[in-house]
């Protein structure tokens, strides 16, 4: 069962919702004079250095700990020391070398992590601007103390948590914390709630935040640990990441059964010897606990899961630590997050709708100005009509270009196309999201700024967005005409019931229609039709903006760059239209969703946008089914609402939601928490800062690598280099097709260990002249049998590609062991086939082809003319396990389906490691049979004759046995692969909807 993770956090004075004056009061400070130098030292004293603690970062010597801290590498030590002791150097020798490639592989492999905490420091900002002693000077950031009266500009990374007193045009980016991927506009209004979520804290700015634009002063109200980044560095060091992962559990598992066994083996072996102890004895019980031990398991896993890690490399995904890469097959649940991981994180303008045209569609994504514009008209019962109409570039009625020139020139961002090679005619961006997003509109109407810069029209005057009115103005005055000077236009842009505000006329067409007409209501019926359409926007999350214009008239003698008052300038405006912008989702998501579904695997989508936002694009990408509707939906919440609900009521939920909005750290964590008890194992996926908690609290951590922050690369578990979701569903595959591969190579292993014990222990019973047990097999056959002749084919199994049906079962569970009772069966099943195929092949050779003398006397320590026979049946028996080791590693390719059909030997093709392993070990046998010295002194057999024939009939026997055996499992067992679609998850979901209306997107909180 997955452990479940307990995070501390210490409650949080909720400063948001106290005055500024109560603030000061609290900190005894003063917002004109701030604190005095005295006080400022003192209470550095007092609440410390303003700087986040760590724990130090990756130690060398724990991480080559981890490699050598695990039960089949301390039995494997200890088989080491039995064999030096003995003085059996040359089997002492190769397991220590086993040992050591083991432990260098996942060394180099996991030592490549930085400091966790490094990247949390280096996030801070250097130095900071504050008032002490009615002076403002500039000190260290971590010099900076609650009380501060700390000042903020244009570009400054924000050193503390602070409480606003003063603000102009401020606009903080603060994606690293919440997600929500547009720059927030801070104002001083008091908040209520002590539960509000982080991003809608509009009266405070978090430290290691950035100021996008404006600025402001505020009283620092939490430092160092104490702050919202620092809260996030508390539980990343909290976090247990030292649980094992499911396969280091079964290996471990594994491991002491393994040496239980051995132990118990060694025991017989000596009481068969009636306890008497001498070096044969010992010789022969270290050849049994050989046996059974797996030599070649510790590196053939770590070399799987290199190779893993690079066939993961080549799709993207960096794997950070070799056991993540199998626990993606037991994925059950991916907790994603919205901005940069489903969607761009690049807004796009999607949607325009004209008081006389109706609603417009936009296609094209990204930076790029590539895309059309169609006119689809109003909608018809709610829906957007499919009968639409065309505009071509730089056409359309004088109302249209009217709109899409104020879209363009009241609009501060640039677009530009890189020219150098290497940028390959890259288009980037500089500016407000929203702003690039008007301007590629514009675009791709044919009415780019500098083109219509170029055509004549000249900023005269500009009123920059001020967060107090919501909204932006410039003055233009049109290209000159034959007849004089341009006229004079003015742009406005802004939100909706701001715009509105200022507007006394609207387009309808050609004509410019009053809102102050005789009857008085004509204002109130076009801001009811406004909001109408604005709904129909927010319902597919977008943000809704509104163009405004006039002609404007300069009266004589005005200075136009000076003389102008910003409340005479937007008013009496001419209301031109809509426009809906959002960040849309990446192409491969909705696949990549659908595909998890396919898989078993369900998506929650946690993000910190506002829950209209994520629920339309939660529907887009098939999180939730599109048919459904966003209120009275049990799948929507809020982290407000989520957050208050205890750990009690979370479990009484019979489906968590799928989309959580408003999230905040612990609103992630919390999930992941509510997951694990309910036994399902978590993957996480992140870029900001804000999620790195949980990215260490889920069972598999997944960080974006382009957009990513420093903090989640590292305390993710796995790195995506495209920031692609579809590539998660790739490496939630290939953590699939591992543990097949791992039970495949185990199975193969573990039957030759079962083969060997079976020849051996029976052996027990077969005396020399001097009563002494004859070996079937010396030590050095074993040895080499495990490392050299069934190793490499274990790890081509490693390599095996994954299997047609991979995707299309459910997930496994992460209590299920490597060894299941089909593979526990077949191993011991195969392993007594080709036990007794072996033992048999010995003793019809020691007791049917032997001429001389039947058993010598000290057959297990030298060859002699007496022991002749007995060193041609140890080789007989052993060529006999060779060739029997190198067929079964055809028979594990699949559990169930035959491996010997043409169209399963066709397919060895594409392993190329597998069949090359096969020919090779199957090869080498001769010159260990035949090398005069080498057959005789160390692997204590002869040269074969006839006894070949013997070999071949066994192998014709076993196939044919493994062919019939997998047979009758294909006819009386349960298919591995069950029906498990997208389309009935969909389903699933609508019915639970459907008789769960106990909706929370309608409740506040």
């Amino acid at each position: 069962m997955p452990k479940k993770k307990i995070i501390n956090v210490e409650p949080e004075t909720s400063f948001h919702t106290f005055t500024v004056d109560q603030v000061a009061e609290h900190y005894g400070t003063n917002t004109l004079e701030g604190l005095t130098a005295a006080e400022a030292t003192n209470r550095l004293k007092v609440y410390g250095v303003n700087e986040l603690q760590g724990n130090g970062g990756v130690k060398w010597y724990k991480v080559l700990w981890r490699q050598l801290a695990n039960a089949l590498v301390v039995i494997l030590l200890i088989a080491t020391a039995l064999a030096f002791a003995t003085k059996d150097f040359a089997e002492g020798g190769v397991i220590l070398f086993i040992i050591i490639m083991n432990a260098a592989i996942g060394f180099w492999q996991e030592f490549n992590a930085e400091q966790t905490m490094e990247a949390l420091r280096n996030m801070s900002s250097p130095t900071a601007q504050v008032i002490r002693g009615e002076a403002r000077v500039t000190i260290p950031n971590n010099q900076a103390v609650p009380g501060d009266i700390m000042l903020f500009e244009d570009g400054d990374v924000i050193g503390a948590d602070c409480r606003l007193f003063e603000v102009f045009n401020l606009e903080t980016d603060e994606a690293l914390l919440t997600g929500e991927s547009l720059p927030v506009q801070k104002n001083l209004e008091l908040i209520e709630e002590a539960d509000q979520p982080l991003g809608d804290r509009l009266n405070m700015v978090f430290a290691s935040t950035t100021v996008v634009k404006g600025r402001a002063k505020g009283i620092v109200t939490s430092t160092g640990m104490k702050t919202q980044i620092g809260k996030i560095a508390t539980t990343l060091l909290e976090v247990d990441t030292n649980e094992a992962t499911p396969l280091q559990k079964r290996l471990n598992k594994m491991a002491y059964f393994v040496f239980v066994a051995a132990v118990i083996l060694v025991l017989i072996v000596f009481a068969v010897h009636k306890f008497q102890y001498s070096n044969e004895v010992a010789i022969y019980a270290i050849s049994v606990a050989i046996a059974i031990i797996p030599e070649g398991m510790v590196a053939v896993v770590t070399l799987t899961m290199a190779f893993g890690v690079r066939r993961m490399a080549e799709v993207k995904a960096i794997v950070r630590r070799l056991s993540s890469l199998e626990s993606l097959g037991a994925v059950t649940n991916i907790c994603s997050d919205k901005t940069g991981t489903l969607t761009q994180s690049k807004m796009v303008a999607v949607r325009m709708w004209f008081p006389s045209d109706g609603f417009y569609r936009i296609t094209g994504t990204g930076f790029i100005p590539e895309g059309d514009i169609f006119r689809q008209g109003e909608t018809v019962q709610g829906a957007f009509q499919q009968d639409e109409e065309q505009i071509p570039t730089g056409s359309g009625s004088d109302h249209f270009l009217r709109t899409l020139q104020a879209a363009s020139l009241c609009n501060m961002a640039e677009l530009r196309r890189a020219h150098n090679p290497e940028a390959n005619g890259e288009w980037n961006a500089i500016g407000d999201p929203t702003e690039i997003a008007l301007q590629v509109l514009a675009y791709k109407a044919g009415l780019a700024k500098p083109d219509l810069i170029e055509q004549g029209f000249k900023l005269v005057a500009e009123f920059p967005f001020d967060s107090s009115v919501k909204r932006m103005s410039v003055l233009y005055q049109g290209p000159d005409t034959e007849e004089g000077p341009g006229d004079h236009f003015i742009f406005l842009k802004g939100a909706t019931e701001r715009v509105i505000g200022c507007c006394t006329h609207w387009r309808d067409g050609d004509i410019e229609r009053s809102l102050q007409g005789e009857k008085g209501t004509e204002l109130e019926t076009f801001e009811d039709m406004v909001t109408e359409k604005m709904d129909a926007l927010a319902e597919k999350g977008l943000r809704v903006l509104t163009l405004a214009y006039r002609r404007f008239e300069p009266q004589p003698g005005v200075d136009l760059v000076h003389d102008l008052k910003r409340e005479e300038i937007e008013a009496e405006m001419v209301f031109l239209g809509l426009v809906g912008i959002y960040d849309p989702p990446r192409a491969e998501s909705r696949p990549a969703v659908l595909k998890c579904y396919d898989a078993g695997i369900r998506v929650h989508m946690l993000t910190g946008d506002h829950p209209s936002t994520a629920a339309a694009i939660a529907k887009e990408v098939a999180i939730i089914p599109e048919d459904v509707s966003v209120k009275n939906n049990p799948l929507i919440m809020t982290a407000g609402q989520f957050d208050a609900m205890s750990d009690e009521e979370v479990d009484r939920l019979e489906e968590l939601p799928r989309v959580v909005a408003r999230c905040s750290p612990n609103t992630k964590v919390k999930m992941i928490a509510a997951l694990h008890r309910r036994d399902l194992f978590a993957a996480m996926t992140g870029d900001g800062v804000n999620d790195s908690p949980s990215l260490k609290a889920a069972n598999v951590g997944i960080a974006m690598g382009q957009s990513g922050s420093d903090v989640a690369k590292q305390a993710a578990d796995i790195v995506l280099t495209d920031d692609n979701f579809a590539t998660i569903v790739q490496a939630v595959a290939e953590g699939r097709r591992i543990f097949a591969n791992i039970q495949k190579f185990v199975q193969h292993l573990m039957s030759a260990n079962v083969a060997e014990i079976l020849v051996l222990v029976v052996g027990l019973a077969i005396k020399d002249k001097d009563g002494h047990a004859l070996f079937p097999m010396s030590a050095v056959e074993i040895l080499f049998l495990n490392m050299v002749t069934s190793s490499p084919p274990a790890m081509g199994l490693g390599l095996e590609p994954a299997s047609e049906s991979n995707m299309q079962e459910p997930p496994r569970s992460a209590k299920q062991g490597l060894f299941s009772w089909e593979v526990v069966m077949d191993t011991f099943v195969y392993g007594l086939a080709m036990g007794i195929l072996s033992f048999a092949s010995f003793i019809i050779v020691l007791f049917g082809f032997n001429e001389g003398p039947l058993i010598g006397s000290e057959c297990n320590q030298s060859w002699s003319e007496g022991c002749n026979g007995v060193f041609r049946s140890r080789a007989t028996a052993y060529a006999c396990l060779t060739m029997l080791l190198l067929c079964h590693a055809i028979n594990c390719r699949a559990l169930r389906s035959s491996g010997w059909s043409f169209k399963a030997l066709k397919t060895l093709e594409h392993n190329r490691m597998l069949w090359l392993s096969i020919i090779i070990g199957a090869l080498l046998c001769f010159p260990v049979i035949y090398i005069p010295g080498l057959n005789h002194d160390v692997f204590k057999h002869s040269a074969l004759g006839k006894e070949w024939g013997l070999v071949a009939a066994s192998v014709v026997l076993f196939i044919g046995f493994a062919e019939l055996y997998k047979f009758i499992k294909r006819r009386t067992m349960t298919p591995l692969s069950i029906l498990n679609s997208s389309a009935l998850e969909m389903e699933r979901m609508r019915t639970y909807m459907s008789t769960h209306s106990d909706s929370v997107m309608n409740v506040k909180k």
